[in-house]
């Protein structure tokens, strides 16, 4: 019957992930995808139509389970050690592989014009809930220790950090250069907490 999927869905997007993640959307073409996942190029169409809706579906698999990682790292329960096991993941997950794969989100993200609406707003979005996240975390109360600036600016000062740090890899391919950058950054961004005003 037309329509239906002849194929694991889950197991040919982990495939198409891994693919996109290697090489990018914009120079990842449908023949690729059908010979790294396995499924023909047309049950591919049939199920996704294009390659942009297919990019979609993965990147909302992709952007679920990183955001759950972050939220388990930023469980610790000092907010220094929340923060240095938060950017312990993220560069792990950036340099994984031999060559090493990258950030999907900012790979894609710089590809600037050969990306179509769908997708800035699709990475939009998890920026903005990777935020969120951080955020939440940052405003937790810690018994020692406090973000220098609000919580919100201090999330989106990080993931403008981790957006940079993914430039600095391709170039130095040194993580041990992104794991001292990260610990000057929670060192500059967090503070003793100051003692609550005595009431007059």
């Amino acid at each position: 019957m037309a329509g239906v999927r002849q194929f694991d869905e889950g197991e040919m997007l982990d495939k198409a992930l891994a693919l996109f993640w290697k090489k990018g959307y914009a120079d990842t073409s449908m023949q690729e995808l059908a010979a790294a996942t396995g499924v023909q190029r047309g049950s591919l169409y049939n199920a996704y139509q294009d390659k942009e809706t297919l990019f979609l579906r993965v990147f909302e698999v992709y952007a679920a389970r990183f955001l759950e990682g972050a939220r388990r790292t930023l469980e610790a329960p000092r907010l220094d050690q929340a923060l240095e096991a938060f950017f312990a993941y993220v560069i792990a997950s950036m340099t994984t592989g031999t060559p090493t794969r990258g950030c999907l989100s900012t790979k894609t993200a710089v590809a600037g014009d050969r990306i179509d609406e769908p997708i800035r707003q699709a990475l939009a979005a998890m920026l903005d809930r990777f935020e969120a996240v951080l955020a939440a975390r940052l405003a937790r109360p810690d018994p020692e220790l406090e973000p220098s600036v609000p919580a919100k600016e201090a999330a989106a000062l990080i993931i403008t950090f981790t957006r940079g740090i993914v430039v600095i890899e391709r170039v130095y391919q040194e993580p041990r250069r992104l794991h001292d950058n990260a610990r000057t950054l929670v060192a500059m961004l967090l503070r003793p907490r100051r003692a609550a005003a005595a009431p007059a």
